[in-house]
């Protein structure tokens, strides 16, 4: 009677156990470990205003930087100024370059996953420019050798907003050309995730009076032209649509390829998202064609803060708050929040229950590292 009182006792520590029992009789099934599970924590790190990806030591330097102050997941830049920071066969093929030409005989986005690897740290492969082609250069390398590729604002101009020139995001060629190097890097790069932000999908909303996407309009809408009112609701909404599939096509790609791998954005607030970049991410979210959205929450006080956090909330379905992540500006030029103003932005996404952030920029990390040497500790 005895020995059956012990077995008894074993077998319902082993159903309560979180690990295989095997022991013998009378011996009692060790006490499950259970690891704290750390909050999502994101940082971005560029080859603007930084020297993080300038050598491998750098690298090894940054990830080590973030390892220390709580940083699990990295976004490293892989495209902007119309170059790669990768060596590109698609690139190589359709414009001649292909790398970065400062990064020429490396592979910084290799070099990167290598070390954060190393340290358990997960790293996003960040399309920065997205459909921009260039910065005050007149479209760069992209527009002069692909000059039908251009966007158009309603006067026939080339697009431009804030310095950018864009590619028109809604011409088959161009989404296929983007489509090729994210599918790229997803073939040939053990990436974590693959990161669009304000640019991808996007369009200033100015833009969209090119031949290619007129003609499409035309087509379905009984032959009328677009609004010559670019802020037109039903315009905004129609040009929405248009990168929203274009985003759900490449989702389904990605997955296709590696479903483990993480698709995010980082665009700016809902609704000026929609209203300035044809950016609709709520229905992003609904239709399932994001798996996680990490919206620029940049603000200057505590006060704002909290207003626009509150705002996105309310875009948001419950089922859909687990892929929602404040984006915080820790530095922007010579622009640094206060350590009090750090610290209340993150004590008000706990208490909307966000269990997590990412940073804008790796930068600003260093200005911060009494508040970092704790963050995400637990």
């Amino acid at each position: 009677m005895k020995k059956l009182k012990i077995s008894i006792l074993s077998i319902l520590l082993c159903s309560f156990s979180l690990q295989n029992c095997s022991g013998s009789e009378g011996v009692e099934a060790p006490a499950p470990v259970v690891e704290a599970k750390k909050n999502f924590a994101g940082v971005w790190i560029t080859n603007v205003a930084s020297t993080a990806l300038n050598s491998r030591g750098n690298i090894q330097e940054a990830v080590s930087q973030c390892e220390r102050f709580g940083i699990n997941n990295i976004f490293v830049v892989v495209w902007n100024k119309g170059r790669t920071l990768y060596p590109s066969e698609v690139m190589k093929q359709t414009f001649g370059v292909e790398i970065d030409e400062q990064f020429k005989g490396r592979d910084p986005l290799a070099e990167m996953i290598e070390e954060a690897h190393k340290k358990n740290i997960k790293v996003h492969a960040w399309f920065e420019y997205g459909f921009a082609a260039s910065n005050n250069q007149n479209g760069g390398t992209l527009l002069q050798t692909k000059p039908h590729w251009a966007a158009k604002d309603a006067s026939g101009a080339l697009l431009k907003k804030n310095g950018f020139e864009w590619m028109n995001a809604f011409h088959p060629e161009v989404q296929d050309f983007m489509t090729s190097l994210i599918l790229e890097v997803v073939r040939k790069y053990n990436v974590d995730g693959v990161q669009g932000d304000d640019r991808l999908p996007a369009l200033p909303s100015h833009g969209g009076y090119d031949d290619y996407t007129v003609g499409l309009y035309k087509k379905e809408h009984e032959g009328k032209n677009p609004p010559a009112d670019y802020k037109d609701a039903a315009w905004i909404s129609w040009r929405a649509d248009l990168l929203t599939a274009y985003f759900g096509r490449l989702y389904k790609e990605v997955k296709k390829i590696k479903q483990e791998v993480i698709v995010s954005s980082a665009p700016s607030i809902h609704p000026w998202a929609k209203e300035e970049y044809l950016q609709d991410w709520p229905a992003w979210l609904k239709k399932g064609y994001v798996d996680m959205v990490i919206p620029q929450h940049y603000r200057y006080n505590i006060e704002a803060y909290q207003q626009v956090l509150k705002q996105q909330i309310g875009f948001l379905e419950a089922r859909d708050r687990g892929k929602f992540y404040p984006g915080i500006l820790i530095q922007n030029a010579d622009y640094n929040p206060s350590p009090e103003f750090l610290k209340q932005m993150i004590e008000e996404n706990r208490r909307q229950g966000f269990n997590g952030e990412s940073f804008w920029f790796y930068e600003g990390l260093k200005k911060f590292p009494e508040f970092f040497q704790n963050y995400n500790k637990k």
